[in-house]
């Protein structure tokens, strides 16, 4: 069957060529292609390894519709790596490159979508040390928080966070928070502060992506519908200068505000609000922020949050 054996070589080659040039959407859907796999065989071979991945989360994926940004999309993109055969790394590589190819990013502050991917990355592993139970751990957010602190170096001093939750399975006693610190932090001398109805539990660092775990315990435990409010603190102080705080969210939840305050030996020449749909994506609803006289601070509020990035960046002289 010469003509079968002609389409099979130049899936192959087509397929060769997206793994080695990109971008993503037209590796994968190559990949796809490649293996003669429908959508819903890909999909149920996701669900046996544990990810859950929707047949239309896929099909825009292979489209550009989307990115895979979330944890679990990019446990997706690894678990897809080998159930279509392909090089280890090899479509994680192209949503990395993607990234560092855009020409349009408005700043050079802001992560890459390669260090986002890689944090996921240790974050998942981390999470497993501390046997964490499923991606929001048990709780549904109802309210979130964040009060970050800037020194007089421009650095980023600490943070405070405030979270109001509820349950939506018994038993759940503690909540694993994330800090992702600046390029150059110092994870292990940074320091964690059960503030108010809850204790430290376990800790654990990676140094090379800046990222620091730590399990809050509650002192009850929680049945399905019941509320819980606890605060905590992480002091940092272990990075250079600071230029935005960013914060992701997998899914839509209750009000989360963000304020950020400025010492007074050190105050920017302006800040603003900003949105992504994913790190991936240029950043949008730009919105100046007044700076406070006397608290030398700015804020955002949102009554309710959607799937994506919020945040405030601000220049220095």
């Amino acid at each position: 069957m010469p003509h079968a054996t002609q389409r099979l070589d130049a899936a192959a080659e087509e397929l060769d060529s997206a793994l080695r040039g990109g971008p993503f959407h037209v590796a994968l859907r190559a990949a796809i292609a490649a293996r003669g796999l429908p959508l819903q065989r890909v999909q149920h071979h996701l669900s046996r390894r544990g990810v859950k991945v929707g047949v239309t989360s896929l099909s825009y994926w292979q489209q550009g519709a989307r990115r895979p940004q979330r944890p679990e999309s990019l446990r997706a993109v690894r678990a897809l790596e080998e159930i279509l055969q392909l090089p280890e790394e090899s479509l994680i590589r192209l949503l990395a490159e993607a990234d560092e190819d855009t020409t349009d990013r408005p700043r050079t502050a802001s992560r890459s979508y390669r260090a986002h991917a890689e944090a996921c990355g240790v974050l998942d592993r981390l999470l497993a040390e501390l046997d964490h139970p499923s991606p929001d751990g048990g709780v549904h957010t109802l309210g979130h928080h964040e009060r970050i602190r800037i020194g007089p170096r421009r650095e980023v001093a600490g943070r405070e966070s405030q979270h109001i939750v509820r349950a939506h399975r018994d038993g759940v006693d503690r909540f694993v928070a994330v800090h992702h610190g600046d390029p150059g932090c110092a994870p292990a001398r940074m320091t964690v502060h059960a503030l108010e109805n809850c204790s430290t539990g376990r800790v654990r660092v990676h140094h090379d992506t800046g990222v620091l775990v730590t399990e809050l315990l509650f002192d009850t435990r929680l049945r399905a519908g019941d509320t819980h409010l606890f605060r905590y603190g992480v002091e940092d102080g272990t990075a250079g200068v600071s230029r935005e705080y960013v914060r992701g969210f997998g899914a839509p939840g209750g009000q989360y505000a963000l304020q950020v305050r400025f010492d007074a030996a050190a105050l920017p020449v302006r800040c603003h609000r900003f949105t992504q749909h994913s790190p991936a994506a240029p950043r949008g609803g730009r919105q100046e922020l007044p700076l406070s006289g006397r608290h030398h601070s700015v804020h955002l509020v949102e009554p309710r949050v959607r799937s994506g990035v919020l945040g405030i960046e601000w220049d220095w002289e």
